[in-house]
């Protein structure tokens, strides 16, 4: 393996969160007077940080309404939300495969809250395999989140993130990082190829393949 670590993103790259997301989105929505969003709206977002989405899906929204709607989603993905992700075919294989390998630590890289990503986590049985979880919070980017990790030396140059975002692909490269893209979940083929991922998977038998190379 040429990596000390693989960072995996969440959502949209481990996991598909869109029910549980856009449901708990529009639950925050409805409660504080706006109208509610399509799937597809909320969809096109995911992986953003809860504020930015806000921003875009309530039309005229106050900033200072923000945290409040956060609060709410929160309340309602924290109940219910985070059981309503499905982990994509073929991750499970190849988190387990990696972590039986043990050539290189596994850890999370999320802008999800710690708490909500490792619940998650725990209801699909991965806990074990992640040495890490960087959970994020409103007003951190996921930049800041690496430069953490490396900071503690719980990562070091020497990694690799792993996003289907290119929010997930700059956080590495303002870092020092190597990263690697992946096509099933939210961002593009244009989006990911605009940020210079360094390599794009189209299902997650080939992202274990390029990774075991």
């Amino acid at each position: 393996m040429r990596y000390d670590s693989l960072i995996f993103d969440l959502d949209g790259t481990i996991s598909d969160p869109s029910v549980g997301i856009s449901r708990s989105i529009n639950y925050a929505l409805l409660h504080h007077g706006f109208e509610v969003c399509s799937r597809e709206q909320i969809s096109s977002l995911i992986g953003l940080p809860l504020d930015q989405m806000y921003y875009r899906l309530a039309t005229d929204v106050d900033e200072r309404q923000i945290p409040s709607m956060v609060d709410k989603y929160r309340e309602r993905y924290l109940e219910i939300g985070f059981s309503e992700n499905v982990m994509y075919d073929g991750m499970r294989d190849v988190i387990d495969e990696l972590y039986q390998l043990g050539s290189c630590n596994l850890g999370i890289c999320t802008s999800k809250r710690n708490d909500i990503a490792e619940k998650i986590l725990q209801m699909f049985e991965l806990t074990e395999c992640f040495r890490f979880v960087s959970g994020g919070e409103i007003g951190i980017s996921k930049s800041q989140q690496i430069a953490v990790l490396l900071e503690s030396s719980a990562i070091s140059d020497r990694s690799m993130m792993i996003g289907d975002r290119s929010v997930d692909i700059l956080a590495a490269h303002s870092n020092g990082l190597q990263s690697t893209g992946v096509l099933w979940g939210y961002g593009s083929r244009c989006e990911l190829k605009e940020v210079c991922a360094g390599h794009l998977s189209k299902a997650p038998a080939e992202l274990l393949e390029y990774l075991n190379t």
